[in-house]
């Protein structure tokens, strides 16, 4: 089942298997990554056993709404800007509107992953960060992990979700973009730290650049989480 649907002012995408769904993921999208969701839900669809509700909320301001803080433009003139907060409140005000929607009969919440693509997924990790959030499990998809105070920040805060994914194409470290090299030694060492934090964690090698296989590296994540969720 496929809707178009506003939640709470936010126009989403969403995807449902089974009446009464155990995993609710959620996933800011753009519109490139609106493009890559039926691939995504297809190869979702296909590796898990999982009842799920997905929702993928549209972002229209990528650079302000996902930005947990202020930062220089990395990419053309556009700044970063610090709107991730709210965008979390949102997230957090939709997670309770779908828990109030499940059925009687259900009786656990349904266990919920946050997960996203590039910029996304440093949001995705950002919020796993923070404290009263509804996440059980983070998917990070090529995470901007390069971001300026990042590992800074994630060397200085717990982990609060309980499980986290992360992915990297094999050759996105190879940019003319002298921030972007750092890409591959970032996400080792955004490891190292949940590895030590004694979190729940995997990294995953993709083949190819960031702008490769985008749905299907995200659904990869979620399958990881749903799986590592249901057998604990």
């Amino acid at each position: 089942m496929k809707q178009q649907i506003e939640i709470l002012g936010k126009s989403c995408t969403v995807y449902q298997r089974g009446e009464a769904p155990q995993t609710l993921l959620l996933q800011p999208v753009d519109e490139h990554d609106r493009e890559e969701l039926d691939t995504e839900m297809e190869w979702i669809v296909g590796h898990s056993t999982v009842d799920f509700r997905f929702i993928a909320v549209h972002i229209d301001r990528w650079f302000d709404e996902l930005a947990p803080w202020p930062a220089p433009p990395v990419f053309g003139k556009t700044p970063f800007g610090n709107g991730a907060a709210k965008t979390l409140d949102s997230l957090r005000q939709i997670v309770a509107e779908e828990q109030q929607r499940l059925p009687a009969s259900v009786e656990a919440p349904m266990k919920v992953i946050i997960g996203g693509y590039s910029l996304a997924g440093l949001f995705a990790l950002w919020a796993g960060y923070q404290p009263d959030q509804p996440f059980d499990a983070v998917v990070a998809a090529s995470p901007s992990v390069w971001y300026q105070d990042w590992l800074d920040y994630a060397a200085t805060h717990q982990p609060q979700s309980g499980a986290f994914y992360l992915s990297l194409g094999d050759r996105e470290e190879r940019s003319r973009t002298p921030i972007l090299t750092t890409i591959a030694t970032a996400i080792r060492r955004q490891q190292q730290l949940l590895e030590q934090a004694h979190v729940a964690n995997t990294l995953k090698w993709n083949s190819g650049n960031h702008f490769q296989d985008n749905g299907q590296r995200t659904a990869k994540g979620f399958v990881w989480a749903m799986e590592n969720l249901l057998h604990r």
